[in-house]
């Protein structure tokens, strides 16, 4: 898309608020045909490195429709790294986050350590991860378009997921009072303080929205549900549009959809709303996904597309 086409696209994107008549022809769009549960995301394949094209197109316009799709592949607990990132590079995202705590190929081994600096994060624990998406303490510069995961192992029980379009998060919340949107995007709505590590900045402050417009007019979220070490704006309206938004997903709406990933499964998505439950490990099977963090939305997903 070129930059006339994106400053188009912005303009008249259904997210603007000023835009009703957009926003309910897209919502109509949107909801008309939407998925009834977590089986009509799923797309069985065979390996995700040597995708055909048919599954890659079922996959994809599961993601156009509701930002995400499950995969269930045949590889079962192959570690190979290039499952996860032959998926990626099919998507056209090239902008892998190479967080601090990411291995040698730019993925993220999600499992349980003993020892070392991943064991002070509760993703590499065994503890439940409440709702967020994905990189919200990330700079404005690099916010997390799409977030992917592969399953190598899975639980000995627990570990399961639930899920949310934060598209349909975002209809929900504006159907309740357009007013919530409008303070969920403001600049300064969610800060994460700095990190200080040994008397030093590790990560600066970062404030900015809940919800963004990007250039090409899409819809992003930046979320997490969490209370310590998070400051959110201090004024009315956004504390309802907030108590609104978590009355959502602690609701049994059904546009929450649960689910155990199995070794070989994964998801591919617009970093969706996402959490995970507790789960307790065995020496035969102890918990392990790849997550694969992109600058990029998938390719052929967004609204205009």
């Amino acid at each position: 898309m070129n930059t006339r086409s994106k400053n188009a696209a912005l303009h008249f994107s259904p997210f603007l608020l000023e835009h009703e008549d957009v926003y309910r022809e897209w919502r109509d769009k949107k909801l008309t045909g939407y998925p009834q549960n977590l089986g009509e995301l799923l797309v069985e394949i065979n390996d995700p490195r040597k995708l055909t094209q048919s599954e890659f197109e079922a996959i994809r316009q599961r993601c156009q429709k509701a930002n995400m799709a499950v995969y269930a592949g045949k590889t079962g607990t192959d570690p190979d790294p290039e499952i996860p990132l032959s998926m990626g590079r099919k998507f056209g995202v090239q902008g892998l986050n190479k967080n601090w705590l990411a291995d040698e190929t730019g993925l993220t081994s999600i499992t349980v350590v003993e020892k070392g600096t991943r064991q002070e994060f509760i993703p590499f624990t065994n503890k439940a991860i409440n709702w967020h998406t994905d990189g919200y303490y990330n700079t404005a510069s690099e916010q997390i378009q799409a977030l992917n995961l592969h399953v190598v192992q899975r639980a000995a029980s627990g570990g399961e997921n639930a899920l949310m379009d934060h598209e349909i998060a975002y209809i929900l919340l504006r159907e309740k009072n357009p007013q919530y949107i409008r303070a969920l995007m403001s600049p300064k709505t969610l800060t994460i303080p700095a990190r200080i590590e040994d008397g030093k900045t590790a990560r600066k402050e970062e404030s900015g929205p809940v919800f963004s417009i990007t250039p090409a007019g899409n819809l992003h979220m930046r979320y997490t549900i969490r209370v310590n070490n998070v400051f959110w704006a201090d004024d009315e309206l956004t504390r309802e549009a907030l108590a609104a938004l978590e009355d959502i997903l602690h609701s049994d709406s059904p546009y929450i959809y649960r689910g155990l990933l199995q070794p070989g499964m994964g998801l591919v998505s617009n970093n969706v709303l996402h959490d995970r439950a507790a789960f307790t490990d065995s020496a035969e099977c102890k918990r392990h996904y790849y997550r694969a963090r992109y600058f990029d939305r998938l390719a052929g997903t967004g609204i205009f597309e």
